[in-house]
């Protein structure tokens, strides 16, 4: 995931102990509505940005095969 989510930032280079503990402490909320389930991250964290960026990455690449 983080050469595929995060290539062209320096957190693509970061040992996986280092990512983890970084993106681990963007502080968050659940919220369930109807049958859904919602990932609210606190904007002022300074590596919320990082973790959504990296999510979009993920979600825009094609399905293998």
């Amino acid at each position: 995931m983080q050469t595929l989510a995060l290539n062209g930032h320096e957190a693509g280079r970061w040992e996986p102990k280092r990512l983890g503990l970084r993106l681990l402490s963007i502080a968050g909320r659940l919220a369930t509505t109807g049958r859904r389930t919602w990932l609210h991250l606190a904007r002022p964290a300074p590596f919320t940005g990082l973790a959504l960026d990296g999510l979009r990455r993920l979600d825009a690449l094609t399905a293998p095969g």
